[in-house]
């Protein structure tokens, strides 16, 4: 059966090839992002199936008006986000303001507008997409890296609250995905994918219920496996790996 969806983030990387894949499986997407001229293109390579809704996830006000106009939707794939080092050397407030801003306040300002329509209906599915760096902190990332724990967090949070109402939440960890935000990496990205790949992932995770959906496998659980270990071993070993 069709479904409405909505994808934030849809202008490029994961959420524009997911937008893709939703479409030629026969929903109806509409797709948000800041810049209106990538957002077009895919309306063009999809006809009728897509709708563009340009939008900056990060104006509250912003996000509550677009909720209006969308109408009821069956799916919400939170992917907005963006990415800037943040080392030691050259901290900036700012720069993780703008992080904490897109990344969590984005998300938060979507929920906060499609929360309210879903739990009247008693239907609907939020998917919060944050990153397997948001497991533990990394070298050069603090910004990115908080900004993505802070949604790991939100998302078990809403899930536990979401438990009996109807609304399903399920969380994102993608690793390395070549994207316009990872071609500024200047370092090895270890398994890295696709955005297709990536979202053939999401697409293929979305059909079963389970909580979380964390890829490329391998490369996930090792994140993951990192989580266990001492602080004794996790700073050394991480230092060791990356040369910082």
């Amino acid at each position: 059966m069709s479904r409405r969806v909505w994808i934030t983030g849809g202008g490029s990387g994961i959420g524009a090839a997911l937008a893709r894949r939703l479409a030629a499986d026969g929903d109806r997407v509409v797709v948000s992002g800041r810049r209106p001229a990538p957002l077009q293109q895919l309306v063009a390579e999809c006809p009728g199936r897509v709708e563009a809704l340009p939008l900056d996830v990060a104006d509250r006000d912003g996000v509550q008006r677009a909720v209006e106009t969308l109408g009821p939707l069956d799916m919400a794939v939170l992917a907005a986000g963006d990415h800037h080092p943040t080392p030691a050397g050259d901290f900036r407030a700012e720069t993780v303001r703008h992080l904490v801003e897109v990344n969590l306040m984005g998300v938060v300002h979507c929920v906060e507008a499609l929360l309210p329509a879903m739990l009247e209906r008693r239907h609907g599915h939020l998917v919060l997409v944050a990153s397997v760096a948001g497991y533990r902190g990394l070298p050069t990332a603090a910004g990115y890296s908080a900004s993505k724990a802070a949604v790991i967090a939100l998302a078990e949070s809403l899930r536990l609250d979401l438990a009996d109402s109807g609304v399903r939440v399920t969380l994102v960890n993608p690793g390395f995905v070549d994207t316009p935000l990872t071609r500024r990496n200047n370092f090895p990205m270890p398994d890295i994918i696709t955005a297709q790949a990536a979202a053939a992932a999401m697409v293929k995770g979305l059909e079963g219920d389970a909580f979380e959906i964390a890829f490329p496998r391998r490369f996930a659980c090792l994140m993951k496996l990192l989580r266990l270990l001492p602080d004794s071993v996790y700073f050394p070993l991480i230092r060791k790996v990356t040369g910082c």
